[in-house]
Protein backbone atom coordinates (compact mmCIF):
# COMPACT_ATOMS: atom_id res chain seq x y z
CA UNK A 1 0.00 0.00 0.00
CA UNK A 2 2.93 2.34 0.56
CA UNK A 3 3.50 2.40 -3.21
CA UNK A 4 0.46 4.69 -3.53
CA UNK A 5 1.91 8.16 -3.16
CA UNK A 6 -0.04 10.81 -1.30
CA UNK A 7 0.39 14.08 -3.17
CA UNK A 8 -0.87 17.65 -2.96
CA UNK A 9 -4.08 18.24 -4.91
CA UNK A 10 -3.91 21.85 -6.16
CA UNK A 11 -7.18 23.84 -6.14
CA UNK A 12 -6.71 24.92 -9.76
CA UNK A 13 -7.29 21.31 -10.78
CA UNK A 14 -9.39 19.85 -7.97
CA UNK A 15 -11.77 22.63 -6.86
CA UNK A 16 -15.35 21.38 -7.12
CA UNK A 17 -14.41 17.79 -7.89
CA UNK A 18 -17.16 15.73 -6.24
CA UNK A 19 -16.34 13.10 -3.66
CA UNK A 20 -18.77 10.25 -4.08
CA UNK A 21 -18.94 9.39 -0.42
CA UNK A 22 -21.25 6.55 0.53
CA UNK A 23 -21.54 5.26 4.07
CA UNK A 24 -22.92 1.94 5.25
CA UNK A 25 -23.39 0.73 8.79
CA UNK A 26 -25.14 -2.04 10.70
CA UNK A 27 -25.39 0.07 13.85
CA UNK A 28 -25.61 3.62 15.15
CA UNK A 29 -24.93 5.54 18.33
CA UNK A 30 -28.28 6.32 19.92
CA UNK A 31 -28.08 9.73 21.59
CA UNK A 32 -29.91 9.75 24.91
CA UNK A 33 -30.17 13.07 26.74
CA UNK A 34 -31.81 13.34 30.13
CA UNK A 35 -33.49 16.73 30.61
CA UNK A 36 -31.28 19.54 31.90
CA UNK A 37 -32.25 20.77 35.33
CA UNK A 38 -30.48 22.79 38.02
CA UNK A 39 -28.44 19.75 39.00
CA UNK A 40 -27.26 19.00 35.45
CA UNK A 41 -28.06 16.29 32.94
CA UNK A 42 -26.64 13.10 31.49
CA UNK A 43 -25.81 12.54 27.83
CA UNK A 44 -25.15 9.01 26.66
CA UNK A 45 -24.13 7.59 23.31
CA UNK A 46 -25.21 3.95 23.15
CA UNK A 47 -24.10 1.80 20.23
CA UNK A 48 -27.22 0.07 18.98
CA UNK A 49 -27.65 -2.53 16.22
CA UNK A 50 -29.81 -1.31 13.36
CA UNK A 51 -32.76 -3.36 12.16
CA UNK A 52 -31.59 -2.74 8.60
CA UNK A 53 -28.37 -1.52 7.06
CA UNK A 54 -28.01 2.26 7.24
CA UNK A 55 -26.93 3.62 3.85
CA UNK A 56 -26.27 7.24 2.94
CA UNK A 57 -25.39 8.13 -0.64
CA UNK A 58 -24.44 11.40 -2.37
CA UNK A 59 -27.73 11.31 -4.28
CA UNK A 60 -29.79 11.94 -1.15
CA UNK A 61 -28.14 15.29 -0.45
CA UNK A 62 -28.58 18.51 -2.40
CA UNK A 63 -24.92 19.36 -1.93
CA UNK A 64 -22.56 16.42 -2.48
CA UNK A 65 -19.15 16.69 -0.91
CA UNK A 66 -16.46 18.23 -3.06
CA UNK A 67 -12.96 19.58 -2.66
CA UNK A 68 -12.13 23.25 -2.08
CA UNK A 69 -15.64 24.50 -1.33
CA UNK A 70 -15.73 28.30 -1.10
CA UNK A 71 -16.53 28.39 2.63
CA UNK A 72 -13.31 26.55 3.50
CA UNK A 73 -10.83 29.38 3.16
CA UNK A 74 -7.20 28.30 3.14
CA UNK A 75 -8.09 24.63 2.60
CA UNK A 76 -5.43 22.18 1.43
CA UNK A 77 -6.17 18.80 -0.09
CA UNK A 78 -3.95 15.74 -0.46
CA UNK A 79 -4.72 12.43 -2.03
CA UNK A 80 -4.00 9.49 -4.24
CA UNK A 81 -4.87 9.38 -7.93
CA UNK A 82 -5.10 6.47 -10.32
CA UNK A 83 -3.32 5.88 -13.61
CA UNK A 84 -6.07 7.80 -15.44
CA UNK A 85 -5.90 10.73 -13.03
CA UNK A 86 -9.06 9.74 -11.17
CA UNK A 87 -9.31 10.46 -7.45
CA UNK A 88 -8.89 7.30 -5.36
CA UNK A 89 -8.56 8.81 -1.88
CA UNK A 90 -8.26 12.24 -0.33
CA UNK A 91 -8.09 14.33 2.79
CA UNK A 92 -8.83 18.04 2.95
CA UNK A 93 -7.85 20.18 5.91
CA UNK A 94 -8.58 23.78 6.78
CA UNK A 95 -7.20 25.90 9.62
CA UNK A 96 -9.64 27.23 12.17
CA UNK A 97 -7.52 30.24 13.04
CA UNK A 98 -9.52 31.66 15.96
CA UNK A 99 -9.19 28.39 17.92
CA UNK A 100 -5.77 27.32 16.59
CA UNK A 101 -7.12 23.96 15.43
CA UNK A 102 -6.92 22.17 12.09
CA UNK A 103 -10.22 20.86 10.77
CA UNK A 104 -10.48 17.79 8.58
CA UNK A 105 -13.22 18.83 6.16
CA UNK A 106 -13.08 15.74 3.93
CA UNK A 107 -11.68 12.24 4.28
CA UNK A 108 -12.50 9.62 1.68
CA UNK A 109 -10.98 6.38 0.47
CA UNK A 110 -12.47 4.51 -2.49
CA UNK A 111 -14.10 1.19 -1.69
CA UNK A 112 -11.36 -0.81 -3.46
CA UNK A 113 -8.62 0.71 -1.27
CA UNK A 114 -10.29 0.53 2.15
CA UNK A 115 -8.82 -1.48 5.02
CA UNK A 116 -5.30 -1.25 3.57
CA UNK A 117 -3.86 1.53 5.73
CA UNK A 118 -4.47 4.42 3.35
CA UNK A 119 -6.96 6.16 5.66
CA UNK A 120 -4.39 6.05 8.44
CA UNK A 121 -1.71 7.49 6.16
CA UNK A 122 -4.05 10.34 5.16
CA UNK A 123 -4.92 11.03 8.79
CA UNK A 124 -1.22 10.98 9.68
CA UNK A 125 -0.74 13.63 6.97
CA UNK A 126 -3.35 15.84 8.68
CA UNK A 127 -1.66 15.36 12.06
CA UNK A 128 1.73 16.23 10.53
CA UNK A 129 0.32 19.42 8.98
CA UNK A 130 -1.22 20.39 12.32
CA UNK A 131 2.10 19.84 14.11
CA UNK A 132 4.01 21.84 11.48
CA UNK A 133 1.52 24.70 11.86
CA UNK A 134 1.67 24.57 15.66
CA UNK A 135 -2.03 23.70 16.01
CA UNK A 136 -3.31 22.46 19.33
CA UNK A 137 -5.74 19.89 17.86
CA UNK A 138 -7.11 18.23 14.76
CA UNK A 139 -10.92 18.27 14.70
CA UNK A 140 -13.59 16.75 12.49
CA UNK A 141 -17.29 16.06 12.18
CA UNK A 142 -18.99 12.72 11.61
CA UNK A 143 -22.45 11.31 12.21
CA UNK A 144 -23.78 8.97 14.90
CA UNK A 145 -24.87 6.52 12.18
CA UNK A 146 -21.35 6.27 10.71
CA UNK A 147 -20.02 3.80 13.27
CA UNK A 148 -17.29 2.53 10.93
CA UNK A 149 -15.80 6.02 10.65
CA UNK A 150 -16.17 6.61 14.39
CA UNK A 151 -14.32 3.35 15.09
CA UNK A 152 -11.52 4.43 12.74
CA UNK A 153 -11.23 7.87 14.37
CA UNK A 154 -11.17 6.40 17.88
CA UNK A 155 -8.43 4.00 16.76
CA UNK A 156 -6.50 7.03 15.47
CA UNK A 157 -6.60 8.66 18.93
CA UNK A 158 -9.58 10.97 18.50
CA UNK A 159 -12.06 11.54 21.30
CA UNK A 160 -15.49 13.07 21.48
CA UNK A 161 -15.41 16.85 21.92
CA UNK A 162 -19.09 17.61 21.34
CA UNK A 163 -22.29 16.92 19.51
CA UNK A 164 -25.10 18.82 17.81
CA UNK A 165 -28.57 17.30 17.94
CA UNK A 166 -30.13 19.61 15.33
CA UNK A 167 -27.32 20.22 12.83
CA UNK A 168 -28.90 18.54 9.80
CA UNK A 169 -32.62 18.58 10.66
CA UNK A 170 -34.76 19.20 13.73
CA UNK A 171 -35.21 15.43 13.98
CA UNK A 172 -31.57 14.29 13.99
CA UNK A 173 -31.93 12.18 17.17
CA UNK A 174 -34.94 10.24 15.89
CA UNK A 175 -33.30 9.91 12.44
CA UNK A 176 -30.21 8.43 14.15
CA UNK A 177 -27.96 10.95 12.37
CA UNK A 178 -26.57 13.28 15.02
CA UNK A 179 -23.46 15.35 14.35
CA UNK A 180 -20.56 14.07 16.47
CA UNK A 181 -17.46 16.25 16.82
CA UNK A 182 -14.20 14.45 17.46
CA UNK A 183 -10.78 15.84 18.24
CA UNK A 184 -7.18 14.72 18.40
CA UNK A 185 -5.58 16.86 21.10
CA UNK A 186 -1.80 17.35 20.97
CA UNK A 187 -1.17 18.84 24.40
CA UNK A 188 -3.45 18.38 27.33
CA UNK A 189 -3.69 21.28 29.70
CA UNK A 190 -4.10 20.26 33.32
CA UNK A 191 -7.71 20.30 34.45
CA UNK A 192 -8.64 23.14 36.75
CA UNK A 193 -10.05 22.24 40.10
Amino acid sequence: MNDLEICYLPPEKWKGVPILMETRSDSYYDVVIDPLDRDGCTIRLVRTPSEQEIVHTPEEYDYPDSLYQDHWEKAEAYGVTGDNGELLACIEVCPEEWSNRLMVTELWVSESLRKKGLGKRLMDKAKDIAREQGRRAVILETQSCNTNAIGFYLHEGFEIIGLDTCCYTNADISRKEVRINLGYLFHREPRRK
